[in-house]
């Protein structure tokens, strides 16, 4: 029992420092590291150092194990903080697995493993070696054979002496494997001594073979022969993630034979692969998953071709994906520790606890694919544990502290609620979960006196109070009541027993048509001392009033109503509706199934099952009748060439709800339809359908003539004639066309022509012998594929006329204004030679211009005068008259010249002032003074209205003054014009007179405003848009 307690303190006081921050269990900071140390070096009395160092409050003790042993520190081992330093190094003694410990309050953790191994290269034993004779062009291998070392090697060869090496080609290659020399077809130049040099990459040192000799033989030459491969890699490389591997493949043979490398897949080489096709060998850098697979060395010479297979088995040491993280426990709680790592193979798992292996001999101890799980913890699992996930290519670890506390009851962290309600025959839960450990005893009191248990209140296995049917007498003030050896803790909560809420509306289902209200009712009895909380669910989705499209508005006016309003109901809004009501202490619903009776849904399934060249025969399936049986089905089709949908006539001519197909009739031949079907009740027409395919109707000969037969025109010999092409809705088929018919007035037969184009207007009939403007009779015609049409109506149509022969005569100009002139002149008679006037072109230009640039005005009829306007003031225009028809135009007649008058004047009227007197207003302004350039101002023109929407009216004066009725009920608004012989002068800008409000300005005495040069100006700069 005194270790017990010691044990509770000392813990304690160890989690009240690390919750402050000053304890900390270890953690690796720096740890050791395999070493390769040189023999030459051990004989030299040097030494090695692994380093080991923890972060750890208080500081971590640290032990060093040899294979498993943990060695003792001394002169040999020397311990300086946490590194190992070995002196007097040993190879067979010191080589091994090292791991560091580290050790303090919290527990112990181990460090990865570090190896010391020791790098050697012994000296060749054999002195000499025998000659190796070989014939020109057979291939030969000279054996290394190194002598005894540890550590990587560099393999060379010396021909004949140093510091001549062998140059590797295709014809001779050096394996880094065996050391051995291949050359794949002998040639005199190669006789010699052959030495090999090996070269440790560790220790440096470098020792040199016996030599070899190679000499040819005297009894011939060697004939071509196949390749043979004499360097190959193994049938399986086991190769780790992210190294670099290198295959090696060279052969003998005559010719020397090509090494070429594949993969058996026919996956092609990535960038990284080095293919030394000169020395054999494959070198993949930084090997990935993608690069495992089955590699074929290739051997080929004109002789044949030989090859060897390998796979390389990717492989990776394990990586830890999930670590366990440090634990704080109660006594009897459970732990459950995950670790997970990736690698190849799959790695497995073991933990440690402390620095020695966790045997799960007790059943509350489990591991079990690398989770570690430990039930009811005890104090005595406190420590550091460590998950070891390791395959055959290493290991990796991860460190984790498990703390188990013992501590006495507190509810400082799960105090009771301080109230708890219940309705009358409600069930009630008080929660009583107190920290403590180890778990102790729980009682209750209601008040100050112990609480009894009966079949309604009962104290359950976790402490908590479980009340059932609660009464109006089970309300006060409970205890809860938590002892474990180290102490007793309480916390006190009230019990409150309040009325049930009952909802008083019945449910039931209600049935209304669309467009129509309806109130869903949702009433209640409850504790008034409760607040109510209403919520509406449409087919389980909450309803959010003020959304919807305002369709859904809550009217429960009292406390207890949570009524809702439906505005303006859609066949969308039928379901079912649940009023949810929500006390603090219950929550009770009740739900109202509405029925929408509304338009018929949109039919489905249109068929057009057989069509003809004017009927379509269809089909289709009903949908919903949205709760009112379908009465009737409405039609509509839709071409190309119509504006949109349009109702069709069909047998029957009434399509009853009954029916599921009808003939729509009256179609036109050889056009695109599409139908679609819409349902009809007693509440309404409802969404059309979807429409059907498109259907074409059968073709038939053409029935509609063109439209507007007429023509004329053309040039002379020419008969014109024009139509309104057939819109394509009309042509009835395919190939459609047209027949011109014509023939001179009173001739007996009729001239014929075929027009094969839908869209051609016009037609144009050339022969010499057609007199000018000479009367045709004309009729088109129509056809297609399917046959021919009718012709149309006759018209009159008349050939193409000549120009006007003469010139008009007595052309005169006279000057109107600085823009206008006026021009006269004689009319042509329409004599018999046909040549129609049908009016007069002018055209004028100013001197100085030519007359190609002259603009055209021309008059229409026996119009024998015209008003040229928009000219320049002050210039001289040159002016002729020619007669036109549809032939052309005739001779000009002679040139007239004519100068306008000067421009008016370019100032407007200034220091306009007004005055009102008696029922008058009268207007002054100074006079305008006309420029040099410019014609003499003879008067000036008032405008003036009485909104800025109505006609002006104008009042001429050749003074400077006018007099005007006084504006009573609108103001005015005035401008005023100079004007000249050269025409209307500048305007001045809106000039806005008030009205005189009220009778008072009527008769009373003279009042004169008269505005000052100032506010003259003030005028034209408020002045609005002109007239």
């Amino acid at each position: 029992m005194m270790l017990l307690w010691k044990l509770l303190v000392l813990q304690s006081l160890v989690g009240c420092l690390a919750e402050m921050g000053v304890l900390q269990s270890p953690v690796f900071s720096k740890q050791p590291g395999s070493i390769v140390y040189p023999v030459e070096n051990v004989e030299k009395n040097r030494e090695v150092v692994f380093s080991c160092e923890a972060q750890a409050s208080p500081p971590p003790l640290y032990r060093w194990k040899l294979n498993g042993t943990e060695l003792k520190p001394g002169s040999h081992y020397i311990l300086s903080g946490g590194n190992l330093r070995i002196s007097h190094l040993n190879r067979d003694q010191d080589a091994g697995t090292y791991q560091c410990l580290a050790t303090n309050s919290f527990g112990t953790i181990v460090s990865r493993e570090a190896s010391l191994t020791f790098a050697y290269l012994e000296h060749f034993k054999t002195q000499r070696r025998s000659s190796v004779s070989v014939r020109e062009g057979q291939g030969v291998v000279l054996l290394c054979g190194p002598p005894p070392h540890s550590g990587d090697l560099v393999f060379s060869w010396i021909f004949n002496e140093y510091p001549t090496f062998v140059k590797q080609d295709t014809r001779r290659f050096i394996s880094q494997e065996t050391g051995n020399l291949y050359i794949a077809m002998v040639e005199p130049s190669d006789v010699g001594n052959y030495t090999c040099v090996v070269t440790n990459t560790v220790t440096k040192s470098r020792v040199q073979g016996p030599p070899t000799p190679l000499v040819l033989r005297s009894d011939g030459v060697m004939g071509e022969y196949e390749p043979k491969i004499e360097v190959q890699f193994p049938e399986v490389v086991h190769v780790a993630k992210g190294s670099t591997v290198k295959l090696e493949c060279f052969a003998l043979g005559n010719p020397v034979p090509s090494i070429t490398w594949r993969r058996t897949d026919g996956v092609p080489f990535p960038r990284k692969v080095d293919m030394r096709k000169a020395s054999g060998v494959l070198e993949i850098p930084y090997f990935q998953q993608e690069d495992a697979g089955t590699y074929e060395c290739v051997a080929e010479n004109s002789r044949g071709m030989n090859t060897v297979k390998g796979k390389l088995s990717f492989y990776a040491p394990p990586h830890l994906t999930e670590k366990p993280q440090d634990q704080q426990k109660l006594i009897d709680d459970s732990l459950v520790w995950e670790c997970k790592a990736t690698g190849k193979p799959k790695p497995s798992y073991r933990w440690m606890k402390n620095g020695e292996n966790l045997e799960s001999n007790e059943e509350r101890v489990q591991v079990v694919n690398g989770a570690l799980s430990i039930s009811r913890l005890t104090l005595s699992d406190t420590g550091m544990y460590q998950c070891v996930a390791g395959n055959k290519h290493g290991e990796v670890y991860s460190n984790a502290e498990l703390r188990v506390i013992a501590v006495a009851p507190d509810f400082s962290h799960s105090q009771l609620r301080s109230q708890t309600l219940v309705k009358v025959g409600g069930d009630v839960l008080i929660e009583c979960s107190p920290k403590m450990s180890p778990w102790g005893v729980i009682s209750w009191r209601k008040g100050t006196e112990p609480l009894r248990e009966t079949n309604r209140v009962n104290i359950l296995e976790s402490g908590n109070l479980r009340i059932w049917n609660a009464t109006k007498t089970d309300s006060g003030l409970y205890t809860c009541v938590a002892r474990n050896q180290f102490g007793v803790a309480s916390s006190t909560g009230s019990l409150t027993v309040k009325e049930p809420t009952i909802i008083t509306s019945q449910p039931n289902t209600l049935d209304v048509t669309v467009g129509e209200s309806v109130v869903l009712p949702c009433q209640v009895s409850h504790d008034p001392s409760l607040e109510l909380k209403f919520t509406w669910f449409f087919n389980e989705q909450l309803i959010h009033f003020g959304s919807h499209g305002g369709f859904f508005e809550k009217v429960g006016g009292q406390h207890s109503a949570g009524d809702i309003m439906i505005r303006n109901i859609q066949l969308k809004h039928a379901g079912k509706y649940t009023c949810a009501v929500q006390t603090k202490v219950d929550s009770i619903s009740i739900a109202v199934d509405l029925v929408v009776r509304g338009p018929p849904g949109p039919p489905t399934s249109i068929n057009v099952e057989e069509i003809t060249d004017t009927t379509a025969s269809l089909s289709w399936r009903p949908g919903p009748d949205n709760h009112s049986p379908i009465t009737a089905y409405t039609i509509q089709a839709r071409t190309p060439f119509s504006l949109g949908w349009q109702a069709v006539t069909t047998v029957p001519e009434v399509v009853g709800g009954h029916r599921l197909t009808a003939t729509v009739i009256d179609l036109s031949p050889w056009v695109e339809y599409e139908f679609r079907v819409l349902a009809s009740n007693s509440i309404g027409t409802g969404e059309p359908s979807k429409p059907s395919k498109q259907a074409r109707t059968k073709g038939t000969s053409p029935k509609v003539t063109p439209a507007n037969v007429s023509g004329g025109g053309g040039s002379r010999s020419e008969l014109v004639i024009t139509w309104e092409p057939v819109p394509e809705e009309l042509q009835n088929g395919p190939g459609f066309g047209y027949v011109v018919a014509f023939r001179p007035n009173g001739a007996p037969g009729w001239m014929q022509a075929a027009v094969p184009s839908a869209e051609a207007s016009r037609y144009v009939f050339k022969n010499e012998s057609i007199q000018p403007f000479s009367p045709f009779q004309v009729k088109v015609g129509v056809y297609n594929n399917e046959g021919e049409g009718p012709f149309g109506s006759v018209t009159t149509i008349y050939s193409a006329e000549e120009e006007p022969g003469r010139a008009p005569t007595r052309v005169r100009a006279r000057s109107l204004s600085a823009s206008e002139v006026e021009v006269l002149w004689k009319a042509l008679p329409w004599n018999a030679s046909k040549k129609r006037v049908l009016g007069y072109e002018l055209r004028y230009w100013v001197k100085g211009e030519k007359e190609d640039s002259a603009n055209v005005q021309r008059t229409v009829g026996n119009q024998t005068s015209t008003v040229i306007r928009g000219l320049k003031g002050s210039a001289t225009y040159y002016i002729t008259v020619r007669a036109y028809n549809t032939a052309g135009t005739g001779p000009p007649s002679s040139t007239v010249n004519v100068t306008t008058k000067k421009p008016p004047p370019s100032q407007p009227p200034v220091k306009v002032m007004w005055n009102t007197s008696n029922s008058k207003i009268i207007v002054n302004w100074e006079q305008v003074k006309a420029l040099e350039n410019e014609s003499e101002v003879t008067g000036y023109k008032v405008f003036y209205k009485k909104n800025r929407n109505s006609s002006p009216n104008i009042m001429e004066t050749n003074t400077t003054s006018v007099e005007l009725a006084l504006p009573t009920d609108e103001d005015y608004i005035i401008q005023i014009k100079p004007f000249g012989e050269g025409g209307e002068g500048s305007s001045t800008r809106q000039i806005t007179i008030p009205r005189i409000p009220g009778p008072n300005a009527v008769g009373s005495a003279s009042k004169v405003s008269t505005l000052s040069a100032l506010s003259t100006i003030a005028l034209s700069f408020t002045a609005r848009t002109s007239l």
